[in-house]
């Protein structure tokens, strides 16, 4: 099985946005910080709450995040 959560981090018009790219998780923050907050809290509700093997996942799984630089660094 799967071991790993993907997480896709952008920067929208007003927040930074983190969106799971193999599960439904999103969430936002103004700040980085916030945004990683709001992050843990989101995927630690959805390892409680979700039927893991739904999404081909053991508990515990890494967690990779994707960002994409150019809205980043550009915004």
């Amino acid at each position: 099985m799967r071991q790993v959560i993907q997480i896709s981090i952008y920067k929208g018009e007003n927040y930074f946005v983190a969106e799971g790219v193999n599960v439904p998780i999103v969430t936002q923050g103004k700040t980085y910080d916030a945004l990683f907050r709001n992050l843990k809290e989101a995927i630690t509700l959805f390892l409680e709450d979700e039927d893991l093997s739904r999404y081909d996942i053991q508990a515990n799984p890494a967690i990779i995040a994707n960002f994409e630089l150019n809205n980043i660094l550009y915004a």
